[in-house]
Formats: C-alpha cells, structure tokens, sequence
C-alpha cells in the first residue's frame, strides 16, 4: 500500500497588508463567491507546494496516455476535450459545449473543422429550432473516443488497485470540492447523466446513463452502505 507523507513545512513569513490589499481581497472575494484569503492579523497559510506539484504530474502522466494516440491522428486535447463530451452527451449543442470547457467559438470552429474533416464528429439541425446545431459523434467518432476513455481508465484502475477500497469515493470528492460551488451541482447532473446542460432533448429519446455505466452519485451510495 502506497503511503504520502507531506513534506514539513517552513515557518511561513507573515507580511504586513495595507488597506488597499485588504480591500482588493475583500472584494475578490465577494465577487467569485470564495472565502476571501487571510489578509491582516495572524500568518498567511503556506503555499501546498507538494500537492500543487502532484496534480501537474499526475496530470502529465494522465493526459499523455492519451496524447500519444492523438498524435498519430494529428490531434491535440482540444480535439480529445471536445470529442470526450460529444460522445458523452449524444445531441449537444454548440454553446452547450461552448459553455463546458469555457472556451471561445472561434477556438471551438478550429477543432470541429478538423474532428468533422475526419469524419468523427457530424452536426444535424435540431427538430425544435432548426438554427440549432446538434453534435453527434460517428461510428469511428466513438470508437476513437472509447478508445481513448479505455486508454485512461486503466491508470485510474492501477492507481486505485494500491489504494485501499475507499480511495475511489474519496478521490471523487476530492475532486468534486476542487470545482467552484457553483459549478457543482450542474458538473454533477452532467456526470451523472441528469439533466442535459442545453435542455433540449434528442426527439423520441429520454436521457439515460449509458448501458453498463453507474452513475458517480450511485457508486458512492454503494460505497456507503
């Protein structure tokens, strides 16, 4: 079993804030909905060097799994981003995506010129406004997106297995906590296959989690009981 020890901090060194900072922080705080930082009074918590340079290698590792096979393709992971979620939420439409990965559209034109060139992604007009664009992914479309979730599950599954049991429903909440508040209940709504983040339905089709898939609320009740 794999055991982290955080390394031992230094003493960290207190600064003196000026009114100005304490305003700046203050307001800071108001407008993104966070607790605002310690400003004044007692000392600053130190920089968490070591877990902010875990998540960039665990990252680096986990992403170049998959970098490595988009790569043949000429792809990057923009490509994957886009891919991933199509092939998640069949019919979703552009500024759905749009608002997913908090990207430009001029961006998001680039990466769908080279996934439709490919014939990996298709667009279809929506039966309820027909100005609407409906993304879809091909048979080669899913194919190279399963691919690719196969290719980095298997760290995920190899990390756990050295894990005790629980470690997954931990990680899952760790992550979840990472995300901004306000973000939460939709990204989870979204994972969990809940409501679609554009409201708008594929015709003659009601949303479902995808067959054999269980749900990240459901696998942490089963965790619980």
């Amino acid at each position: 079993m794999l055991t982290y020890f955080p390394p031992i901090e230094d003493e960290p060194l207190a600064l003196p804030a000026t009114g100005t900072d304490t305003q700046a922080a203050g307001a800071g705080a108001a407008n993104s909905g966070r607790r605002a930082m310690p400003v004044a009074g007692g000392p600053a918590a130190p920089p968490m060097f070591d877990l902010i340079e875990l998540l960039f290698f665990a990252y680096r590792d986990f992403v170049g799994d998959a970098d490595r096979l988009l790569a043949d393709l000429s792809f990057g992971r923009a490509h994957h981003r886009v891919l991933h979620f199509v092939h998640r939420h069949p019919d979703l439409t552009v500024n759905a995506l749009l608002d997913i990965l908090k990207i430009t559209k001029q961006s998001l034109n680039r990466v769908m010129k080279d996934l439709t060139d490919k014939r990996l992604i298709a667009a279809r007009a929506s039966t309820s406004d027909r100005r609407r664009r409906l993304l879809q992914v091909t048979p080669e479309g899913c194919k190279l997106a399963l691919e690719l979730a196969h290719l980095q599950s298997e760290r995920f599954r190899l990390a756990l297995e050295v894990l005790p049991v629980e470690a997954r429903r931990h990680a899952g909440d760790f992550l979840l906590a990472m995300i901004d508040p306000e973000e939460r209940p939709r990204v989870m709504a979204l994972i969990s296959g809940g409501s679609r983040p554009d409201g708008d339905q594929p015709a003659g089709r009601e949303p479902r989690p995808e067959r054999g898939r269980t749900p990240l609320g459901e696998q942490r009740r089963e965790h619980a009981a």
